[in-house]
């Protein structure tokens, strides 16, 4: 039924300045943009929306909605972050471009079967790129074997939930 992801959508600051980090840095093309001046529900907007495209077709869209209030907060990696693969040879030359570019670089972290750096968007949200490390198909498929079982684990010993 479901196939793969065609969008992931998320609201920015300012369509240009967003272009610039998806485009200009990370090299995604900008492969449509319209405006929405009509909700579905019917209230009247003027709100763009656009996106960039990703190798296997799917996109990274956005929406700039000056009219409606939205709180941009910095996210926690844990909070919210988006990943999206690259070569090992792609992730040193994207890590030396963001060092040298002077965006927020993060990295280079070695999770075991994958290698990521971080760079935040104009938006606050966190961009992690990732590149598989030798033997990460064989170990993401013994992680698929108990996955499950350290699922039920977590839930059983769980810490209790803090709240704010």
């Amino acid at each position: 039924m479901l196939k793969r992801l065609h969008h992931n959508a998320y609201r920015c600051r300012d369509s240009e300045e967003t272009r610039k980090f998806y485009s200009d840095f990370l090299g995604l093309p900008l492969v449509n943009a319209f405006q929405i001046s009509e909700t579905k529900s019917g209230r009247a907007t003027r709100t763009l929306h656009s996106f960039y495209q990703m190798e296997d077709g799917s996109s990274l869209a956005f929406f700039e909605a000056p009219d409606m209030p939205f709180t941009f907060k910095p996210q926690h990696d844990f909070d919210l972050h988006i990943a999206l693969e690259v070569t090992q040879e792609d992730l040193q030359m994207m890590f030396a471009k963001g060092k040298a570019g002077g965006i927020e670089t993060r990295g280079i972290s070695d999770h075991g079967f994958i290698d990521s750096i971080y760079f935040r968007d104009p938006n606050g949200y966190v961009i992690e790129l990732t590149a598989k490390r030798e033997g990460h198909d064989e170990i993401v498929a013994a992680a698929t074997e108990t996955a499950r079982q350290k699922l039920d684990e977590w839930q059983r010993t769980k810490p209790p939930v803090v709240s704010t």
